[in-house]
């Protein structure tokens, strides 16, 4: 059972260059589920039945498994099976005519710009972690980037003189997106003290790095943000929640929704369209975009940035919020 979980991750991997995270998310569910098949006694995926799979999914229910966790192990289990029954393992697809739970579609997460503000004010930039995590949170808000994309990133992709930083995202979809002054001036301020005391390798390629030296994880990240929003007072947050943040201060400002798309890097529009049904508590400050990308150009040099100039990437740059200044 547990070879045919590695060759199916390792399909995965090669054939649709899904994340990691998707990766792991699959291992885990089918784990989870064998470990359940198991305990009943199957330990071929030949003698699991549409029974077996109807109980597992029960089990989960009872134990009070989110809607949203058990859809999601769902899908694994679907995608799985689908590709056992391609590949001859099993005969039937077992799991052909178990129904995911309704889900009912919740507002993304997002805080009001007194909020931020609060939320950047408790970051202290006195020391090496300090700026690090100014520069994280401003860079985010700055940029819309999903965290995965932010821990990601490396020196090479941030260029200060230009005023932007190149993403990584998913699927291969690049994206070059602007740096807002203020971001610029807080990744100066990292790139030139904090992150040098941090790294221990002169030539370590990641830009946010852990008191390692090594790269920032994800889980690194959201443990950074829980710990300021508790100093700021604010109780909802989640790693995405500056993304959709900006997202919604995007679409205030007057940004048409297809350049918002470009910048989140949302293969689909209908990704986006969630955030066109959202409204902010009270209007955001209507500082003309334009203005900012004009400030982009104002860096000293002194703050330029490492950059690759022949690596290149396909996807949006600051063009997408250039067409949009007109609407504000």
């Amino acid at each position: 059972m547990d070879l045919a979980v590695q060759q199916f991750i390792s399909t995965l991997s090669k054939q649709r260059n899904s994340s990691i995270h998707t990766l792991g998310a699959y291992r885990t569910d089918l784990t989870q589920l064998m470990r359940f098949l198991r305990q009943t006694g199957i330990t071929t995926w030949e003698r699991v039945s549409t029974e077996d799979i109807a109980a597992f999914v029960d089990d989960l229910r009872q134990r009070n498994y989110a809607a949203t966790s058990v859809a999601r192990k769902i899908a694994a289990l679907k995608s799985f099976f689908h590709y056992l029954a391609e590949n001859g393992v099993v005969t039937v697809d077992v799991t052909g005519t178990v129904g995911a739970p309704r889900l009912e579609k919740q507002a993304p997460s997002v805080l009001e710009p007194a909020d931020v503000d609060r939320l950047l004010a408790a970051v202290s930039a006195e020391s090496p972690t300090g700026q690090r995590d100014l520069a994280m949170l401003h860079c985010l808000y700055s940029t819309g980037m999903r965290v995965s994309e932010l821990v990601a990133l490396d020196v090479v992709n941030v260029n200060l003189t230009r005023g932007d930083v190149r993403c990584h995202g998913r699927n291969q979809r690049n994206r070059t997106l602007p740096l807002s002054p203020i971001a610029q001036r807080a990744l100066a301020q990292y790139l030139g003290g904090g992150r040098r005391a941090l790294i221990h390798l002169e030539d370590a390629p990641a830009l946010f790095v852990n008191h390692h030296g090594q790269r920032l994880t994800r889980q690194g990240f959201w443990l950074i943000i829980k710990h300021y929003a508790r100093i700021a007072g604010i109780e909802k947050i989640t790693p995405h929640t500056l993304r959709h943040s900006f997202a919604l201060d995007m679409l205030s400002r007057g940004m048409d929704l297809r350049s918002v798309q470009e910048l989140l890097g949302h293969r689909n529009i209908s990704t986006t369209q969630v955030y066109a049904h959202m409204r902010r508590a009270q209007p955001v400050s209507m500082v003309s975009v334009l203005d900012d990308l004009i400030a982009l150009g104002d860096v000293p040099d002194e703050m330029q940035g490492e950059q690759d100039d022949k690596a290149s990437g396909r996807g949006v740059t600051s063009d997408a919020l250039l067409r949009s200044a007109t609407h504000i």
